[in-house]
């Protein structure tokens, strides 16, 4: 029986929830950082998020293929990459510079795959709203955690390009019951040193609870959207994320951005809100096999 993948939600509207749901989840997780570290923080979290998946998303493991294995590993990698290297970044810099840095990831899938002027000028907004975001000329920003938050955008990049990709291949989200594990694996060996000792039955229940925010929940929306959006459309959307991750970082994390900031919030939005319009994509069919009802 085929399981259909379509909803009636729009696909910009699933990308908005997912990264409000991030960005949340990242603001609340900066309190676990201090004592877990960012590594043992990022693999806890996905430690979790994989045993919820588990549990959820029934991995289609008798659908698995040999060709399969590069992109799952891939997108497993990653993801362990991309949070890891964010928690990092979040540790050493305000959480909507960190963000806005990382956004060069699906910055740069916009600007490669679109095509004609309008896909140029949107990632272009985009970028200029970015450089006011993180003010580089004011020679205050933590270089260390700007290195971060650069391997976090390439790891941010691949996600969206190995997302649709595996996407296409299994309906569902029983792909994220694949990905997720190899994600804390990958982590383990970094997390797992760092957080020894630290680990409480508190600590672990705080992890589970963040786990839902990040990565559960924004990465089923981010899966569903891309089967329907093109890797334009979707980058360049992405755009709204510095912005909404530098309000949640006035509200939960009390940092205050310049004037030169809110006017380059204004710019990422004006090129998100653009890249809704005519991002659709037809989804690649599935196989006949049904992951989750």
């Amino acid at each position: 029986m085929t399981n259909s993948t379509k909803t009636s939600i729009p696909p910009w509207a699933l990308t908005v929830a997912a990264m409000f749901i991030m960005q949340l989840g990242s603001a609340l997780s900066a309190g676990l950082i201090p004592a877990l570290g960012p590594v043992g923080t990022a693999w806890l979290r996905l430690s979790m998020a994989a045993l919820i998946l588990l549990v959820l998303a029934r991995p289609p493991l008798k659908s698995l293929r040999l060709r399969d294995a590069p992109a799952v590993i891939g997108l497993g990698v990653a993801t362990g990459l991309m949070s890891v290297t964010f928690l990092a970044a979040m540790e050493r810099l305000p959480l909507g510079i960190a963000v806005a840095i990382e956004f060069l990831g699906p910055l740069s899938v916009a600007a490669l795959r679109g095509h004609g002027v309008r896909s140029l000028i949107l990632p272009a907004t985009a970028l200029a709203g970015i450089l006011l975001l993180t003010e580089p000329w004011a020679g205050t920003v933590d270089l260390i955690g700007v290195g971060f938050a650069v391997l976090g955008a390439l790891g941010w990049a691949a996600y969206i390009l190995l997302t649709q990709r595996v996407g296409d291949r299994f309906s569902g989200i029983g792909a994220l019951g694949l990905t997720i594990p190899v994600a804390a694996i990958v982590t383990a060996p970094f997390g797992i040193p760092q957080a020894f000792g630290h680990i409480t039955w508190e600590v672990i229940a705080v992890a589970a609870g963040l786990a839902v925010l990040v990565p559960v929940l924004p990465y089923i929306c981010e899966m569903l959207a891309l089967r329907q959006m093109t890797h334009t459309a979707f980058g360049t959307l992405m755009a709204l994320e510095p912005a909404i991750a530098l309000t949640l970082g006035m509200v939960v994390l009390h940092q205050l951005p310049s004037a030169m900031q809110i006017l380059g919030l204004l710019l990422v939005v004006v090129a998100g809100a653009a890249a809704q319009r005519g991002g659709r994509r037809h989804p690649a069919p599935h196989p006949d096999f049904t992951l989750i009802k």
